[in-house]
């Protein structure tokens, strides 16, 4: 990527150098040569195509002509940049560049500090590198080259990568991977998306990472650059290997080989080194013959011979260490394939137990899952029913225990399925459109009875800089706000809690946002900081008793920041409080309030009379599911199986059907799908305890109309029941 610019430059150059030169051109001129140089370059004969462009030079010098000397000192410099001489380089470019000084300023000048900048980013010359670089982006901006300046700032990125500063290179690399790819410039969006990718690498990301070098590789394989793919390709093995992922680090690390050993036989067949030495070594003699001419016939020839006798002594130790160098070679490629497969078989061994510990967790997981869910919701249908039906004031507190119980159960499943989705990396981060002061409005206004009765304070401090609408995943940023702002409510007694937001970076199109959650609660011990965002980890055994909860919500919120690109950090001291806060970067949305909002309201009014098929197989459910509807005025019908379910809708009008997913024989998906072949209209709501192989989207593929999730929570089910029955078909 760092020669695609000159690549470009040298293409409008040699426009004409892509006909052999004709033999009939007498006319001596700089372009003449410069076309002759770029023609043998094309036939790797490096010697005169150095040749050639001195004699540019030459010419151009004894016309005068300052801006063609100029331009072949810059095509000299390039050659020297091609045989990666870049000492030699340099003193060309610097020449050039001194000559186009006196000048008007140009592309070809910008070239040449773009070229130094190059070079000295060969050298590890970071700070010359750099000053280059500036120099170039001034004289294109000036002369407005939109397409050098993209390419100069993706320059300016590599170069803070290089130099450990990612701060100031992530913002430009993002900045050039928000561009649409069908712009022309692909091969700079590859790199962008490569040298990202490289970061999360080094910041331990590897999820994050894998998502960058992915669509670098897809991009590039639309470009056909070999080199950048070879650099992709070793970097999606690192991040495989990272992920324990050994099948697929091996695949990418014997395509990244295989496409380095064709690279090499292509360079091998360049002979640019032994061009580059001859070519200097007649330069220097042309020194000596201007200054010494009148010995010249018996100095050349002994030079001559000398000269020979060097390049015979030198090519033959060359052809000695390089054979040294193959078997050498040879032999060490032998032991670490060897090595490799040995590796490869125990990395394999592992993987296989690896995957079946984890398949065997996620199966335990979703099995206990179904299992408690399914009691759980007699147990919270049955203390609603009993809350329903005005109990005693004796039994109150008993029902209201109950149902705080059942409550805190749900929450503790829920909480252990979220983290093991999690850590499945079965989690994806969404990029919508979203009102950042309205979601921080709704959670305060949403914890406002939680503030009060603790008697704390609960103040939100937004700066205005922060733009409204931003584009990013506001169900996983409530989630981590819900936890933590909970949390601090719950360990705070007569204080203060403060959400404080406040810009790290904007521009146009990008924002990073720096998030506070401050109490003046009880504080975590200095000893316990490094252990509380671990999962069941709590403060300690007397606390958990005191205040209650999993020990998983700081787990949680530890990985949601890091999926969406943040890294939480906490300060904390015992009895003054706690302070959590991360960064966090999105792009800038839009307004949406035109848009028309769904209303969340609902009327029950709409249930009464209707009639109600309910396919369940459990009789405490049937009993509590039954006496809900019926207790909206629903006419109420149960069956156990899918069979007869399907035959009562075939043959009966139903203005809705309730489907137990998991029923015996034919399931509950099946029936509805099979339902749907001859029913488009009746509406059908699938019930289910949700386990790790479900989700809403698949069972709404197979024909349902919207899904409840055991145990019911009775405004949801009631909401979701009238809404349903509301909607036109």
């Amino acid at each position: 990527m760092r020669y695609l610019l000159a690549v470009l430059l040298f293409l409008s150059i040699f426009a004409q150098a892509q006909k052999k030169p004709k033999n009939t051109r007498k006319t001596d001129s700089v372009a003449y040569y410069i076309e002759l140089s770029n023609f043998n370059i094309k036939t790797n004969n490096y010697k005169y195509s150095l040749d050639f462009a001195q004699k540019a030079i030459d010419y151009a010098h004894n016309q005068r002509n300052v801006k063609s000397e100029a331009y072949a000192s810059s095509v000299l410099g390039g050659i020297y940049f091609e045989l990666k001489k870049y000492d030699d380089a340099i003193d060309s470019y610097y020449k050039s560049v001194a000559l186009y000084n006196t000048l008007k300023p140009s592309g070809n000048q910008g070239f040449c500090y773009y070229q130094l900048g190059l070079c000295f980013m060969e050298k590890e010359n970071y700070n010359s590198a750099e000053a280059n670089f500036d120099k170039s982006k001034t004289i294109y901006t000036a002369i407005k080259i939109p397409d050098a300046i993209e390419l100069l700032n993706l320059q300016k990125g590599i170069l803070y990568k290089a130099k450990g500063q990612y701060k100031q290179a992530i913002p430009i690399f993002n900045q050039i991977i928000a561009k649409p790819d069908h712009t022309d410039i692909t091969q700079t969006k590859a790199e962008a998306l490569y040298q990202m990718g490289n970061i999360e690498l080094i910041n331990e990301r590897s999820n994050l990472a894998l998502n960058y070098l992915s669509r670098s590789l897809a991009i590039n394989e639309r470009n056909k650059n070999p080199e950048q793919k070879a650099k992709i390709l070793l970097a999606l093995s690192k991040a495989y290997d990272k992920l324990l992922n050994t099948e697929k680090a091996f695949y990418f690390l014997k395509k990244h080989l295989g496409l380095k050993d064709s690279l090499a036989a292509l360079n091998s067949k360049k002979l640019g080194v032994e061009d580059y030495v001859e070519f200097k070594d007649n330069e220097r003699l042309k020194t000596i013959e201007q200054l010494d001419r009148e010995n010249k016939e018996q100095q050349k020839a002994n030079k001559v011979a000398k000269l020979i006798s060097i390049l015979a002594i030198a090519l033959i130790s060359i052809l000695s260490l390089l054979s040294l160098s193959l078997y050498k070679n040879n032999i060490i490629r032998n032991q670490s394939n060897q090595l490799l497969k040995e590796k490869n078989s125990e990395l394999q061994i592992a993987k296989e137990k690896a995957e079946k510990a984890s398949k065997a967790r996620a199966e335990f997981l979703s099995t206990v899952s179904h299992e408690l869910r399914t009691p759980l919701n007699a147990i919270n249908g049955i203390t609603h029913l009993l809350l329903e039906e005005n109990p005693k004031p004796s039994q109150m507190n008993y029902l209201n225990s109950l149902k705080f119980s059942g409550n805190y159960l749900l929450t503790f499943i829920n909480e252990i399925l979220e983290i093991n989705r999690i850590e499945s990396s079965a989690v994806e981060t969404e990029y919508i459109n979203f009102d950042l002061k309205l979601l921080l409005s709704n959670i305060q206004h949403s914890l406002k009875e939680l503030a009060g009765i603790n008697n704390n304070t609960f103040s939100v401090e937004i700066d205005p800089s922060i733009p409204d609408y931003l584009v990013g995943d506001p169900t996983k940023l409530s989630q981590i706000f819900l936890n933590l702002i909970n949390n601090a409510l719950k360990f705070t007694k007569n204080g203060e809690v403060k959400v404080i937001l406040q810009t790290n970076e904007l521009n146009e199109e990008f924002t990073s946002i720096h998030f506070r959650i401050v109490d003046t609660g009880i504080g975590i011990p200095q000893e316990k900081l490094e252990t509380v965002f671990e999962s069941f980890s709590q403060g300690s055994i007397e606390i958990n008793r005191k205040y209650g909860g999993t020990g998983l919500g700081l787990t949680i919120v530890k990985k949601l920041i890091e999926i969406m690109g943040g890294k939480i950090h906490l300060e904390s001291e015992v009895g003054k409080g706690s302070t959590f806060y991360f960064d966090l970067s999105f792009r800038i949305g839009h307004d949406q309030s035109h848009l028309e909002a769904q209303s969340l309201d609902y009327d029950d009014s709409v249930l009464d009379g209707k009639k109600v098929l309910l396919i369940e197989d459990n009789k405490i459910n049937q009993m509590i599911t039954k006496k809900m509807v019926e207790n909206k005025g629903m006419i109420c019908e149960v069956i156990d199986n899918g069979e007869d379910a399907i035959e009562a809708v075939k043959n009966n009008k139903y203005d809705l059907v309730l489907m137990d997913v998991h029923l015996p024989g034919i399931n509950g998906t099946i029936a509805t799908q099979t339902i749907r072949t001859f029913d488009k209209k009746t509406k059908i709501v699938a019930l289910t305890a949700i386990s790790l192989n479900e989700n809403r989207e698949m069972l709404l593929s197979y024909g349902m109309n919207d899904v409840l999730t055991k145990p019911f929570d009775p405004n949801d089910f009631y909401r979701v029941l009238s809404q349903t029955v509301s909607k036109k078909a």
